[in-house]
């Protein structure tokens, strides 16, 4: 016990707990968050009522909201983990009955003049329900086939509905989110080399059924695929997006053009400029020091974050918030490796930048799971 943490028995209750704050965690969000802001306002042109202004106030509820979430208990959110799960999976089944479609893609419910996407709950009220399963089950039943059955079931049912809608970034999320918390709970390796396996032989069976009447995939996801092997065979088509991309990486130099000085954003050659692709022009405007600095903000959310979750005694704490860690960090390495050729385009939005009220909101709640597991930790 710290000396702050020591003499702290006679302030009062409401007190403490702001003191106990993570606070530099909100300091690097908001730092984050900022970021966006500025590029928001960038590539809608200088105009700030565009992207800028609704992003700031949906970041001012969000923070409201991971304020809130962190002052109530971390025993509640153990507590009402299984109803949130089940709340976003009947979510994700409305979804499929009525929801509103866009983009081709169908993963929004209206909701009055509310559009919310259920999948973005989904990533974290899956990670809650596995944390409360591992903090119930004993450790010694961990990597009894039994018991491994059952999360994997917890994780594959969101998962094949938000395939369905379809959304294959979300549900690469949704696995890999899973996982990770599974293998901190401390599971068996040989089951993840199976998994691995099994992966491996289902991209042979998708790639095996294309063209046949047994499909797997949808046909522009297999154009994703193609593209990610090589953008430059269709440049002007199903390669466009990759190869302005690249162009906007590349152009950015060590310093970049200058903010609002990026030609590829500003003559509209970017696809998706103010979501997916936002980073590109990051990149383009503040070079590689620009990129670079923002991955060092994205690294001390995830450094304060395990440090805070491998100091927590509370299985269920820690468990929650590597998970959250976990997902964050698979959020921004997806969406940066997607828009660098690393990876098929899947449409993953750079966390707390990109445009997008559901998973800037989820995402910052999700954070206050985080403050509630560091302020409430047994001390």
């Amino acid at each position: 016990m710290s000396y702050l943490e020591s003499n702290l028995k006679t302030v009062p209750t409401g007190l403490r707990k702001i003191l106990f704050i993570n606070w530099p965690l909100v300091i690097l969000l908001s730092a984050v968050a900022s970021v966006g802001f500025l590029m928001l306002y960038s590539v809608a042109g200088g105009d700030i009522h565009t992207w800028a202004e609704p992003q700031m106030e949906r970041f001012g509820i969000g923070i409201a909201a991971m304020f809130i979430v962190g002052f109530t208990p971390i025993w509640f959110w153990r507590n009402v983990s299984a109803l949130i799960y089940l709340v976003a999976l009947l979510l994700l089944l409305a979804v499929e009955l009525f929801g509103a479609i866009g983009m081709g893609a169908q993963r929004w419910l209206e909701i009055g003049p509310v559009r919310i996407q259920p999948s973005e709950l989904m990533k974290i009220a899956a990670v809650m329900l596995l944390a409360a399963y591992y903090d119930w089950l004993d450790v010694k039943k961990v990597s009894r086939p039994i018991w491994v059955l059952i999360p994997v079931i917890l994780i594959l049912l969101p998962t094949f509905l938000v395939l369905t809608q379809p959304d294959l970034g979300t549900a690469v999320l949704l696995v890999a989110g899973g996982g990770l918390v599974m293998f901190c709970a401390g599971v068996s390796l040989w089951y993840f080399g199976t998994v691995i396996a099994l992966v491996c032989a289902l991209v042979f069976t998708v790639m095996e059924s294309r063209g046949t009447d047994w499909q797997l995939l949808h046909d522009y996801q297999y154009k994703r695929i193609d593209t990610f092997l090589d953008p430059g065979a269709d440049p002007l088509g199903a390669g466009y997006n990759i190869m302005q991309a690249q162009i906007a990486l590349g152009s950015g130099g060590l310093h970049g053009r200058g903010y609002m000085q990026g030609t590829q954003s500003r003559l509209n050659f970017l696809p998706e400029k103010h979501t997916d692709f936002i980073f590109t022009t990051l990149a383009e405007e503040f070079g590689f020091v620009g990129a670079f600095s923002l991955l060092c903000l994205y690294a001390g959310i995830i450094g304060f974050s395990v440090h805070s979750a491998l100091r927590n005694k509370d299985r269920f704490s820690s468990l929650l918030t590597l998970g959250i860690a976990g997902t964050f960090f698979l959020f921004f390495a997806i969406n940066m490796a997607m828009v660098m050729g690393l990876m098929p385009v899947v449409g993953v939005p750079l966390p707390l930048v990109s445009y997008g009220g559901t998973a800037m909101m989820i995402l910052l709640a999700a954070f206050g799971l985080v403050q509630s597991a560091h302020i409430h930790r047994p001390r």
